[in-house]
Formats: C-alpha cells, sequence, structure tokens
C-alpha cells in the first residue's frame, strides 16, 4: 500500500515537474523565436532595407532631386572618393565642384570623375558634372550664386566627409517638409557671454556643448541641404563687408551663411543624426585659436545685422528605421 501511494505521488510529481519544465521550456522558445524575428528585422535593415529604401526614396522625389555643391582644395584623392561615393546615392541630380585653385582641373581628372559617375550611378541616370571655376581664392566661392542650376535644392559638402546614401536620402526628404531651412549633420551653437555684463556678446561653441546641452543654432555648410536662392542672397544681398572680412579671415564663411539664412526665415535649422565618415586629416579646425576666430566672427556679423539672428532649437530628425530606441 505504501509503495503504491510512493509510487503515485512520485508519479503525479513528475508529472508536475514536466508540466513545469515544458512550460520554461515554452517560454524560453517565445524568447528565443521573438529575439530572432527582431535580429532578422534588424539584420533587414543592414542587409536588404537599404535597397528598399532607395527604392522609396526614388519614387517620393518630387521631379528634381538635388546637386552636390562640393569644395575642394588640391586633395583630387579626396575629391575622386568623395564623388564615387555620391554618384551612387539614388536622389543626386547633378554634381558642381567649387574649384578655387590657381590651375585649372586637368582633363585626367575631368575623364576619371565622369567615368565614376557614369559607373555608380543607378538605373541609367545621367549625372552632370560641372567645375565651378574661380580666379580668386576666397571661402565665399563655395556660396558664389550658380546660374545653371538644375535643381531647387543644393547639399553643400566638404571633400573630406562622407554620409551613407541613405543618411543622405533622409535628410533630403526632411529639407523637402521644410525648404526654407537649412537642414544638415554637423551642428553648433552660440551663447550670450555673461562675463561681459550688460553689452551682447556672443561665444561660439563647438560639438561638446551641443552635446552636453542638446541645444544648437547653427548647421554648418560642410554637410547641409538649402534652397539654391540663398546662394544667390549670399552673393548679391548678404552685406558685402561680411564677405570682405570671410576673404581677409580666411574663415567663417558657413557661420554667414547660417546668419543669412537665420535672417531670413527667423527660425532655427535642423539638425539631422547621421554617421561621419571622415577621410580627410587636416583642416582650418584644427589650427589653433580656432574657437576664438570663430567667436569673433560671430560677434563681427551680430554688430553687421545689427541684431542677433541665430535662433536656438533642440529639435533633431532621427531615422527611426534604422535606431533601435527613438
Amino acid at each position: 500500500m505504501r509503495t503504491s501511494l510512493f509510487s503515485r505521488r512520485t508519479i503525479r510529481q513528475g508529472a508536475v515537474s514536466a508540466v513545469g519544465s515544458a512550460k520554461i521550456k515554452l517560454l524560453l522558445s517565445c524568447c528565443i523565436l521573438f529575439t530572432f524575428i527582431a535580429l532578422a528585422g534588424r539584420t533587414a535593415s543592414f542587409m536588404g532595407w537599404k535597397q528598399y529604401s532607395a527604392s522609396l526614396a526614388r519614387s517620393s522625389l518630387p521631379g528634381k532631386g538635388y546637386t552636390l555643391l562640393i569644395n575642394t582644395w588640391k586633395r583630387n584623392d579626396l575629391l575622386k572618393q568623395s564623388i564615387s561615393h555620391y554618384a551612387s546615392c539614388p536622389g543626386l541630380d547633378s554634381v558642381h565642384i567649387v574649384w578655387s585653385e590657381p590651375d585649372p582641373p586637368s582633363e585626367s581628372l575631368i575623364n576619371f570623375l565622369n567615368r565614376v559617375i557614369k559607373l555608380n550611378s543607378k538605373d541609367g541616370r545621367k549625372i552632370e558634372l560641372k567645375f565651378d571655376i574661380n580666379r580668386e581664392d576666397s571661402l565665399n566661392n563655395r556660396f558664389k550664386e550658380i546660374k545653371d542650376l538644375k535643381t531647387d535644392v543644393v547639399f553643400s559638402i566638404d571633400d573630406d566627409i562622407i554620409f551613407p546614401c541613405t543618411t543622405v536620402e533622409f535628410a533630403f526628404s526632411v529639407w523637402q517638409s521644410a525648404p526654407d531651412a537649412m537642414v544638415g549633420f554637423v551642428p553648433r551653437v552660440h551663447w550670450l557671454d555673461k562675463s561681459k555684463g550688460n553689452e551682447d556678446k556672443y561665444i561660439y561653441s563647438g560639438w561638446w556643448s551641443v552635446w552636453w546641452t542638446g541645444t544648437y543654432s547653427m548647421i554648418l555648410s560642410k554637410a547641409a541641404f538649402f534652397h539654391k536662392k540663398y546662394l544667390s542672397m549670399y552673393t548679391y544681398e548678404m552685406p558685402s563687408s561680411i564677405r570682405e572680412y570671410v576673404t581677409k579671415s580666411r574663415n567663417c564663411e558657413d557661420i554667414a551663411m547660417s546668419f543669412l539664412v537665420a535672417n531670413a526665415t527667423g527660425a532655427p535649422p535642423i539638425w539631422v543624426k547621421g554617421n561621419i565618415f571622415e577621410i580627410g586629416s587636416t583642416g582650418i579646425s584644427s589650427l589653433g585659436g580656432h574657437t576664438e576666430k570663430r567667436t569673433e566672427c560671430v560677434n563681427r556679423f551680430v554688430a553687421e545685422y545689427e541684431r542677433m539672428p541665430l535662433v536656438s532649437t533642440t529639435v533633431k530628425a532621427v531615422d527611426s528605421r534604422f535606431c533601435w530606441f527613438w
């Protein structure tokens, strides 16, 4: 009798244990399955989504795309690398190279760039390539009016930084939603210098201030979308004293453009989150006293406008398709 009772208890406990074990296994299986589905979806974003999003971007373009306005100076290797990359971006319509070197571009360089553009462009698109030749060496050259632009928007970029095409197309779509704004990837901020008492003096601050406070008031033109009308305004309507100052100081043409757009719109720029791949090693920002010179520019431009036109904001555009948490 005791043996029989013990056997029944053992069987019952074994059955309960088996059920509990099955539940645990089922729960673990569901967790693993859910994780696999999530990873599969995320893998699609890395492997297959790029082609899908590119196709989506092409179909959503209202007519023309954008013009790549690329500034360069005696770095043909970087220029070749940059244009080879951007030629594959689906929204690219044309390429204008701001050329301010004493010698014209060589035939071999022109032929190489035309060849890689034709090779890398998608769906048989014909991307126009033009060199905008300037006689004088001035940072204002990058914002000279271009008479024959075929698009309403330019993507102003330096020759030493690269963004993935999906990131560029996303920024382009953000610009399309706010075509009067300056939309880009490199934010900066100005602060009121409280040490000056009642005097309205300002401080230019770089990336770490933006990162720490989440606030910005400028988007640098080294990587930004803006309407082509601002090229004309920079050339003909902005105070000539600002252009003269930029030429003399060899700095701050990007701050001047930020002032121009803010003064025209009364609105802040838009910062787009994106990964920057720097392929160069030197630049103006690497020189000593850079921040102090930029602060001087800000205050000089405030005096020219007789007010501070820059508008601060904390808004950031994020492509939620490629973010784990948003």
